[in-house]
């Protein structure tokens, strides 16, 4: 039988409530008597990582819960002969899990498969859906159907690649979706059936695992934005930005000169839509996205500004001078 290994980072499947609101407290033992796959307490090798709510997290903190993740699959399984588990869960925040499960397919390079899942009822809830997602995820996690697919989110019976998936409801147990994309895995009762070829993400190469990530700003435009924030960013230290904007990626001429600006300074800048389902395109002139290409600004598809804000970071991370061609290159693979 396939061994499965679990992480705990806390989020709202460890929650129970309090006169201070919700605040994690199961243990990762907890979660898996909860779910009834804790085998004696034994069978489920457990590493619990005391980091409270995932939005409270910052790039450093991300960081580490993936250099976690990957500590867990290079530990052998107690009463083994060295042998490492044949997948891994980890149970995290539905708040910014889109955003740790993107940054791992950025960073780790194993087949083997990662699952990440949580729950939008607590711990102590009358009826939480936390259990059925950890067994969801545990069922994924050890079947071959997972393999050489990068870092997976499993939710609600749903298993999306990391590439993509993003919230989209803040209450709804059926949390997560892709839009534009779908599914790879479905999971019901304990069997896994796959919706979509193996397509594993390529990590992007010469970022050292120690060191830390860049910060990138994401900036929203709006009409009547103008080159204000932009330059207030630069101004705190970002190393580079990400533009939410409107449409196929929009904005004003005053916009697409800062812009220019920032490019030629060596800040690059990655142009994402604000639109849930669709791509950013450059189509349009008048400040729109052609002027921001002719800016130096890099399109990043149907990537979300959360997500492109990571892909950009460890792209400065492997390289500040070839950022932008990382971002693109990777977005073409």
């Amino acid at each position: 039988m396939p061994t499965v290994a679990l992480l705990a980072t806390g989020g709202t499947i460890a929650s129970t409530g309090g006169p201070d609101g919700r605040v994690p407290t199961a243990t990762g033992r907890d979660l898996l008597r909860q779910a009834g796959l804790s085998g004696g307490d034994t069978a489920v090798p457990v590493r619990d990582l005391e980091l409270g709510g995932s939005f409270s997290w910052d790039l450093e903190k991300m960081r580490q819960v993936v250099e976690e993740i990957r500590t867990a699959l290079a530990t052998p399984v107690p009463g083994t002969d060295g042998a490492r588990p044949d997948g891994l869960v980890v149970t995290h925040g539905t708040d910014t899990m889109e955003e740790t499960v993107f940054l791992t397919s950025l960073l780790l390079d194993d087949p083997r498969p990662v699952v990440l899942t949580g729950a939008q009822e607590p711990y102590d809830s009358r009826s939480p859906d936390g259990p059925e997602n950890l067994r969801d995820a545990f069922a994924v996690a050890a079947d071959p159907l997972a393999r050489d697919r990068g870092p997976l989110l499993c939710f609600d019976g749903m298993v999306f690649a990391a590439r993509g998936v993003t919230k989209i409801d803040t209450l709804s147990h059926r949390a997560f979706g892709a839009p534009g994309r779908g599914p790879v895995l479905r999971v019901h009762d304990g069997k896994v059936t796959a919706l979509a070829p193996p397509g594993p993400p390529r990590p992007l190469p010469g970022v050292d695992p120690d060191t830390g990530l860049p910060r990138v700003d994401v900036v929203a435009l709006y009409p009547g934005a103008d080159e204000t924030l932009l330059r207030a960013a630069a101004e705190a230290g970002a190393a580079g930005l990400v533009l939410a904007a409107p449409g196929t990626g929009n904005t004003a001429p005053r916009v697409a000169r800062e812009v220019a600006r920032l490019t030629a300074a060596g800040v690059p800048v990655v142009v994402c839509s604000r639109v849930p389902c669709g791509p950013a395109v450059p189509l349009y002139g008048g400040g729109g996205g052609v002027d921001l290409v002719k800016a130096g600004a890099v399109f990043a598809g149907e990537l979300s500004p959360w997500q492109a804000r990571l892909l950009l970071s460890v792209a400065l991370a492997a390289s500040r001078l070839g950022a932008a061609r990382a971002v693109s290159g990777w977005l073409e693979s």
